[in-house]
């Protein structure tokens, strides 16, 4: 029996795809060991967001082949189709599998075996499996059966991307949008919770286009009314949605949706008009407010969570200034607040006046610090009023069991262990905030 080790980068829908591979190789016999470890393979999920994503995806790659140098290192995904020509050169990589090229991993794998073993102790060269990602209209056939969790899984039911935002190399290493099938959707989502899953996630790389391909017509909001019928989901929550998808219609029909978890990852990246104009971002600052008073005034208690960029390329201080501004009016519960990055293969990469390190470092840590404020006062409005907690992990701080889980609006909420058990759902009235010991 051969052992196979995966290490996965990046973000949630890799993450979906490195759980599908794994459950491919485990039923191709495959026994499945940490990456730590020493292994026959090497399957790294690669992530190609930023350069520094590339820098540690070669890493991780050369770290696999220094751990077993006769061992088949397969390098997948989004730096493949972003530097296959770099990676081909590379003596740690054995094999490179593109995006839509991963469903075939296990044929791939026994492939370069067969070949492998007819050369000898020569080998056989970088294996090469890569499509013009940019040319399918097809949706890959990955599905999983059970999740990294014990609570709650991610189903990724869109890939591609058709905006072509200026910083951004996605459009181009996962393609044109392509939607799944709402039928496949319904099929794993109903094993998920026959595996005793109660909460699903849907997510993909621009979640608010899922239905453009189909060829029977269905929406994001069709799919959540279809899902929410399951028996055995008790839960329904959205990855990053564009703003745009937000309408009154839309909002007041997931309300009637008992299942559905109101937290909106609405995507923002700037607060600044000027900043969006050259990110290529399809909405204005004022835009963006209107959907959040709107939720906020369908879902009272809605946890609004966002993204953010600082230091793009041309952000004066004036426009930092502007983005800081709208953030505290709109009010978020967790920001994510990244410094921009040059991605080469992008517009913003040649774009002038690109903003000192130091700068976008402060600028950075000033933006943490409101998050950090903005949270707590958001999760102090959740003391002493009853809530619904999904349990999931028990963890021990300072010799006390808790019981960790989640409320529909994402707030961490913990309970003493004892007379509870994970995976269940608890009525809980939190009476102080947690420690960080328990937040982090």
């Amino acid at each position: 029996m051969r052992k196979a080790a995966l290490h996965n980068l990046g973000c949630k829908v890799n993450a979906y795809e490195s759980e599908a591979m794994q459950q491919l190789l485990e039923q191709a016999g495959y026994e499945i060991v940490p990456f730590r470890e020493r292994a026959d393979v090497y399957i790294v999920n690669t992530c190609s967001v930023t350069n520094i994503a590339d820098r540690k995806s070669r890493q991780m790659l050369h770290r696999a082949k220094k751990q077993n140098p006769d061992a088949v290192v397969v390098a997948a995904g989004c730096y493949v189709q972003s530097a296959a020509e770099e990676l081909k050169k590379d003596l740690a990589v054995d094999v490179l599998v593109g995006n839509n090229k991963k469903q075939d991993l296990v044929p791939i794998l026994e492939e370069y075996f067969r070949q492998a073993s007819g050369a000898g102790m020569g080998g056989t060269g970088t294996a090469k499996h890569i499509i013009n990602i940019g040319d399918t209209k097809e949706y890959e056939a990955l599905h999983i059966g059970s999740a990294a969790g014990h609570t709650r899984a991610f189903i990724k039911i869109q890939d591609g991307c058709d905006q072509f935002c200026s910083y951004c190399i996605i459009p181009y290493t996962r393609g044109r949008v392509r939607s799944r099938l709402p039928q496949e959707i319904e099929r794993e989502a109903a094993g998920l919770a026959a595996a005793g899953y109660q909460e699903i996630v849907l997510t993909g790389i621009h979640l608010s286009s899922y239905g453009i391909g189909l060829l029977e017509p269905e929406s994001l909001l069709g799919l959540i009314r279809r899902l929410h019928c399951l028996d055995g989901i008790a839960r329904i929550r959205l990855g990053s949605l564009e703003p745009r998808i937000i309408t009154r219609e839309f909002a007041l029909a997931l309300a009637g949706l008992p299942k559905f978890c109101p937290h909106f990852h609405l995507s923002l990246q700037s607060g600044c008009d000027e900043t969006l104009k050259r990110m290529n971002r399809h909405y204005t600052a004022e835009e963006y407010a209107r959907c959040c008073a709107l939720l906020r005034d369908v879902f009272p208690a809605a946890a609004i969570t966002t993204d953010v960029i600082v230091g793009f390329p041309g952000e004066s201080e004036e426009e930092f200034a502007e983005t800081k501004a709208f953030l505290d009016k709109i009010h978020f519960y967790e920001m994510h607040v990244f410094k921009y990055s040059v991605r080469s293969g992008t517009r913003a990469a040649k774009m002038p006046d690109q903003v000192p390190e130091a700068a976008k470092t402060r600028r950075s840590e000033e933006l943490l610090a409101l998050e950090k404020e903005m949270s707590l006062q958001y999760r102090q409005g959740f003391l002493n009023v009853p809530r619904e907690v999904l349990l999931e992990e028990e963890i021990t701080v300072h010799g006390v069991p808790y019981l960790v889980g989640h409320t529909r609006e994402y707030v961490k909420i913990a309970v003493p262990a004892k007379g509870h058990c994970p995976n269940t759902l608890v009525e809980v009235t939190p009476e102080r905030m947690l420690t960080e010991e328990i937040l982090a």
